[in-house]
């Protein structure tokens, strides 16, 4: 009967390995794998790098560095006829307070570069009763349109055409932005001293008025000030974050060191503890039930009393501890249950944890790989993030007639600015305005923007999944090296890591190119879901929004399944060197017939590395915070000055867990390879002279096995 339920069993899950004797590891003859999908991934690439160039030609940065007034021109760019001229002024800020701001992010008044910010009360009207005084127009003409120079043409001509501002307000640079120069004083808003100004027009106005316009371009432009103070912080604390990301490293290292003595002792440590907390949660859960007896009330239902909003009156029953103290009961005796027919299990996974430290102290290069992974990520974020940019800012200054929608049927079509006033559009629509819109055209290039950018957000999660896979197969084939070397260390090949780093490039570049982009496809269509999302927010309807949940939650739980089947791929492609399918239905199969053992091995080293990461990152975060906080005597007057004292620290904590990531991704991967390695060498060998295990004596010991002793034969 057992024998005929293995049968069945197996054949479900595909059949064991046989022992072969031309089996060496990850050391023999390959060949190239999945060629096409290799071939698909370079002609990708040069595609990818035709996009950057086309997007550098066409891009022009520096439309997002300086501010652009209303006819499309940069303030302060050096070269120009505004090279001194580096701040933006508002004709009428009070428009700014038009929701227009935050649809279009542009102010519907015209915008003008100046030299620097009025910092008195004026209008045009008072400006033309003073017109004799040639101080006052002298001061007034400098925040006129350049070349204007006719104090006597018509009011209303020059209003019409924006000659001039209808009013100037006192204002300082903000972010290379003239803004109201606010103060209080005793609990009142005032500009200058003044509650009350002249408008453009003459009417009396709140300075609140100018608060609530100053918000419309505040709502857009606010992140850059925190940016630039942000930016002030590092500037000034970097030194000091490095040092701390190197004690990071410092602490990782050793983590996983004391993982090689320590493991089990840090595993029972929880187990037992989580027995003795669950434990006192049983006793205290009776003490309350005990407690609440012959208490008036206590002994109704929950259902006598019915949905309460208030927790607490649910602990005044002796019902609610009474099913708390089952809960507990049934917890600690799963636990328990656990521990007892699982024991042997937890046994292999602790001395696979083991074992990982062991080879990682006889491969220690592998520890600094993911150096490389990371760089090579850096370079795939900047080539996308700088050609965003270049996509962003391609194409022409694009003008657009700012009117109201209801009132005005020319508001947003196209207009050209230096001839906006001499057409009917004014006339027909008073107030309407010519302004800077956007960059881009009516040319083919400029019309697929928004397709080049979706190849550029497809291609970039395509190289970034390349890379992580890279090393993930890397990293195997070392590990994997290490492992069906019979005689430690002796028989580990010289230089694993770069012969495993070797093999994956020349022969499998298009295996874990396909892998990567499988991966890719449902992150992008992920990111897909999130923008549509974001777009119908406003919109949807109870059952579009269910259906986002649950379209989102399905592929993120896909993008799980599959990542944890290409990272067992990629191990078995760096040990046999099949293609990407073969592989993966092989780890897959594997896998199952051992699911037990998968079970526990990954949810021991889940544990152990999240202690670490969370050991690495609190120990220097608790450090950096004495630091930056000066509740260090000793260095007090080495702390920098700051304005978020959380900056610097946060990046610290998010650096060193990263870091601790970093290193403890190494070892997983170490672990992942050993567990694979050790479920082959099971199903292969025997221990007999011809077919000799290759694990450790602490695994063979667990399992009852031993290698028949041959002349010559080293103990492991």
């Amino acid at each position: 009967m057992g024998i005929k339920e293995d049968e069945n069993y197996y054949g479900k899950h595909g059949e064991p390995r046989k022992f072969d004797p031309r089996f060496k590891g990850p050391i023999g003859q390959r060949h190239c794998t999945d060629v096409l999908c290799c071939v698909i991934f370079v002609v990708v690439i040069l595609g990818y790098i035709a996009l950057g160039i086309v997007a550098w030609i066409h891009g022009d940065p520096r439309k997002i560095v300086y501010p652009t007034d209303s006819y499309g021109q940069f303030c302060g760019q050096k070269g120009t006829a505004n090279e001194n001229k580096t701040i933006l002024m508002y004709f009428n800020i009070l428009r700014c307070a038009n929701p227009i701001v935050l649809i279009n992010l542009q102010c519907p008044t015209t915008q003008l570069c100046v030299s620097k910010c009025p910092d008195r009360f004026a209008t045009y009207l008072d400006m033309q009763a003073n017109r004799y005084n040639s101080s006052y127009w002298l001061y007034y003409k400098q925040f006129c349109r350049p070349g204007f120079d006719n104090p006597k043409k018509f009011i209303t001509e020059v209003l019409r055409d924006e000659d001039c501002p209808s009013m100037i307000i006192p204002s300082r640079p903000f972010l290379q932005r003239c803004f109201p120069d606010f103060s209080t004083r005793n609990g009142v808003l005032t500009v200058a001293n003044k509650t009350l100004f002249k408008d453009g027009n003459g009417h009396m106005r709140n300075v609140t008025d100018l608060r609530e316009a100053a918000n419309g371009i505040n709502s857009v432009i606010d992140a850059r000030s925190v940016g630039m103070k942000i930016f002030e912080d590092y500037a000034s604390s970097w030194y000091w974050i490095l040092i701390a990301l190197f004690i990071a490293m410092v602490i990782s290292l050793l983590f996983l060191i004391l993982l090689r003595f320590t493991a089990g002792v840090f595993f029972w440590i929880f187990i037992f503890g989580v027995i003795g907390v669950v434990g006192y949660g049983i006793w205290h859960c009776f003490w309350e039930y005990d407690s609440l007896k012959g208490v008036p009330g206590a002994d109704l239902t929950i259902y006598d009393i019915g949905l309460q909003t208030d927790f607490r009156v649910y602990l005044q029953l002796r019902q609610t501890w009474l099913a708390f103290m089952i809960i507990l009961c049934i917890v600690e005796v799963i636990i328990i249950l656990m521990l007892i027919f699982l024991r042997n299990r937890i046994r292999i996974a602790i001395a696979l944890l083991q074992e990982g430290s062991r080879a990682i102290g006889y491969i220690m290069s592998t520890l600094f790989y993911p150096i490389i992974t990371f760089i090579l990520i850096a370079i795939c974020i900047s080539y996308w993030a700088v050609t965003a940019v270049f996509l962003a800012t391609s194409g022409e200054a694009v003008y657009k007639v700012m009117a109201n929608k209801t009132l005005c049927k020319y508001a947003d079509i196209t207009c050209i600015p230096e001839t906006f006033n001499t057409t009917n559009v004014t006339k027909l629509c008073p107030g309407a305005q010519c302004a800077f819109a956007f960059y881009g055209g009516e040319s083919f290039y400029h019309k697929y923007i928004l397709v080049f950018q979706l190849c550029n957000v497809f291609v970039f999660l395509w190289l970034v999944n390349f890379s992580i896979a890279l090393g993930q197969c890397t990293l195997a084939g070392a590990f994997a090296s290490y492992y069906w070397a019979f005689k430690k260390p002796k028989d580990i090949p010289p230089c694993p890591l770069f012969s495993s780093f070797g093999r994956a490039i020349r022969y499998h570049t298009g295996s874990l190119a396909f892998g990567s982009l499988i991966i890719a496809l449902v992150q992008f269509i992920r990111v897909i879901l999130e923008y549509l999302d974001h777009k119908l927010k406003a919109t949807q309807n109870s059952f579009t929004k269910f259906l986002l949940c649950c379209l989102k939650c399905c592929f993120w739980c896909l993008e799980k399944f599959i990542k944890f089947i290409n990272r067992n791929a990629y191990i078995m492609i760096a040990i046999y060197g099949k293609n990407f399918c073969t592989s993966a239905k092989d780890a897959f199969f594997l896998l199952m017939r051992n699911i037990v053992r998968v079970a526990v091995l990954d949810k021991v080293t889940d544990f152990l590395l999240f202690l670490g990461k969370i050991f690495v990152a609190g120990s220097v975060g608790v450090l950096a915070f004495f630091f930056f906080t000066r509740k260090i005597p000793l260095i007090t007057d080495e702390v920098p000055t700051l304005n978020y004292y959380w900056v610097p620290l946060l990046t610290v904590i998010i650096g060193s867990y990263l870091i601790a990531h970093g290193f403890f991704s190494v070892y997983a991967m170490c672990v992942d390879t050993l567990f694979l390695c050790f479920l082959e060498d099971v199903e292969r060998n025997d221990g007999s002279a011809e077919k000799p295990f290759y694990m450790n004596k602490t695994l063979m010991n667990i399992l009852n096995k031993q290698n028949v002793p041959t002349r010559g034969t080293v103990e492991q």
